[in-house]
């Protein structure tokens, strides 16, 4: 990658790895639904005014009804899981299990009829990674345990079906309207959720700048960079930011949290991140040769087809 790929990936790994430690801070003193509404409405803020330069929210016509679908999978719901999640797991928890998104993807995609064959691979990829995120739910089961661990597997599955509608109905739609759009749409749902659990105390001053960190930074500001990385490496690079953030949520939660760093911790993440690895990787039919690499900041051929910075299917969550 050219200099400036790798100043953007860095910079999103760790914007998209720091979102658990501020939803941590941010549900001390805010309702779930007040965090999301704050998120979103900060993001749409900001992104929509970007968006609305040029006429570009008539790329959304007649799509609607997908963007919809697309901003309850992928924003709306998992969202408001993820918070409530965090009021009872540790960030770094949070951010290990929906490392899974990956694995549950290619799940998913068999599901939604992807006939790719997974070959030996991939299946022991799927095992390896879901043998992981047993590792890390496991000891949390406890009664008290068992819904917030439900949230996140339902947060993992969101992130995980939110680009197969994308790649399969949005595929064609400008990324900067279809994500300012699907924030003001967010916003305006939870805004009278947001109004009934409004805490009667004002929120610290640390509650309030985790808030506005997770709408600015967090949203409209790792979107941004997201789409400018996609441009400058191509989608197939970007989706390795996946693997990155949750080493940056657990590091972030360690730090500043005092969370605890535990074997098993270390273990459940290098299984994750290996299953996932082989889980996603593609088998190149016989015969192929390797693609020679693209030069730094040109346009080669990304594994799902689209060509090096065209738009093509979302990659990686981070925070999500």
């Amino acid at each position: 990658m050219s200099r400036r790929g790798w100043v953007l990936f860095t910079l999103m790994s760790v914007i998209w790895g720091i979102p658990y430690l501020l939803i941590k801070i941010a549900v001390e003193g805010a309702s779930p639904p007040l965090v999301v509404f704050a998120r979103t409405a900060v993001g749409a803020a900001i992104l929509l005014p970007l968006a609305l330069r040029g006429g570009g929210l008539r790329a959304l016509r007649g799509r609607w009804g997908w963007l919809l679908l697309f901003a309850v999978v992928e924003m709306m719901v998992p969202w408001v899981l993820l918070t409530d999640a965090e009021r009872h797991l540790s960030s770094s928890l949070a951010g290990l299990l929906v490392a899974a998104v990956p694995i549950i993807a290619v799940i998913a995609g068999r599901i939604a009829g992807d006939r790719e064959p997974l070959g030996v691979r991939r299946w022991i990829g799927l095992l390896v990674g879901l043998g992981g995120v047993a590792l890390l739910a496991g000891p949390n089961l406890s009664a008290d345990g068992v819904l917030p661990i439900l949230e996140m597997f339902l947060v993992a599955v969101g992130y995980a079906a939110g680009p197969l509608i994308t790649a399969r109905r949005l595929g064609d739609v400008p990324s900067l309207p279809m994500t300012a759009a699907c924030l003001s749409v967010a916003a305006l749902a939870y805004t009278p959720a947001a109004i009934l659990t409004w805490p009667d105390e004002t929120p610290s001053v640390r509650v309030v700048a985790a808030l506005a960190a997770l709408g600015v930074i967090c949203t409209a500001l790792a979107f941004v960079l997201f789409f400018e990385l996609i441009r400058e490496v191509g989608p197939a690079r970007t989706t390795v930011i996946t693997y990155v953030n949750p080493a940056i949520a657990v590091a972030a939660g360690v730090i500043f949290l005092g969370e605890p760093l535990t074997l098993s911790i270390v273990v459940a993440f290098a299984l994750i991140l290996a299953g996932s690895f082989l889980a996603t990787a593609r088998s190149r039919p016989a015969g192929e040769s390797a693609p020679a690499p693209a030069a730094a900041g040109g346009r080669g051929t990304a594994k799902d087809g689209t060509a090096d910075g065209a738009p093509g299917r979302t990659a990686g969550h981070g925070d999500a």
